[in-house]
């Protein structure tokens, strides 16, 4: 049987990371991972991470990157291109970290589907307690580079995922675990999958309407 030859849509966060590990774990051949960026190329369009410290990630993990620009509106255009790019190149599937928002699988099929390409979504449908916790017990490490001012303050920039953060979150009221509402995002820095991992260094906080972000560099 033919090995399956994917693409993994890359955030630079957990749940990517995580899919991708998984995906790796059941035998399939991860080819690239695809981040999508502003339309300036300077940072992540889902994260706010700089697209330096994306390509710092493939660096460690050992898989190339490809790295779009886009605005909100261009979005699907722009990955569908990619996407039809990929096909050309012998890429089967996508691997995307979604976990039970059903607009996002429903937009993740359907253009996938328009191109020829299979969508695996490792996680879909899990608990998420159980998927943080199986984050930090395969020795993923990361931080939370994001958040919602309307659910997360300030403090929670920078904060380790591990298991007293799921303590913490737990403690509060109307905030999915795994941010799957936009409460917060993170940057994962070393992992199963990495080769080494990444060095890097905090700069300011900043805010962007309710929208909170930590500077971070690579060292």
């Amino acid at each position: 049987m033919a090995i399956l030859r994917a693409f993994v849509s890359w955030s630079g966060g957990k749940d990517s990371s995580l899919a991708c590990h998984r995906a790796m774990k059941n035998g399939i051949d991860v080819v690239y991972l695809v981040n999508m960026l502003s339309e300036q190329g300077d940072f992540s369009r889902s994260h706010g991470l700089s697209s330096q410290l994306i390509k710092a990630q493939a660096e460690a993990i050992g898989i190339p990157v490809i790295q779009r620009k886009t605005t909100w509106e261009s979005y699907e255009e722009e990955f569908k291109k990619t996407l039809l790019q990929l096909k050309k190149q012998g890429i089967d599937a996508g691997v995307f970290g979604d976990i039970d928002l059903e607009e996002h699988r429903e937009w993740v099929e359907r253009v996938c589907g328009k191109t020829g390409i299979k969508a695996i979504l490792p996680l879909w449908n899990e608990e998420r307690e159980k998927l943080l916790k199986e984050f930090i017990k395969s020795g993923f490490k990361a931080i939370v580079c994001s958040t919602n001012s309307s659910f997360l303050g300030s403090e929670w920039l920078g904060r380790e995922i591990d298991f007293d953060f799921i303590k913490n979150l737990k403690a509060l009221e109307n905030v999915d675990l795994c941010g799957e509402k936009g409460e917060y995002h993170t940057f994962v820095y070393d992992g199963p999958i990495f080769k080494s991992p990444i060095r890097f260094s905090f700069g300011k906080k900043i805010r962007k309407d309710k929208n909170l972000f930590l500077e971070i560099w690579r060292c």
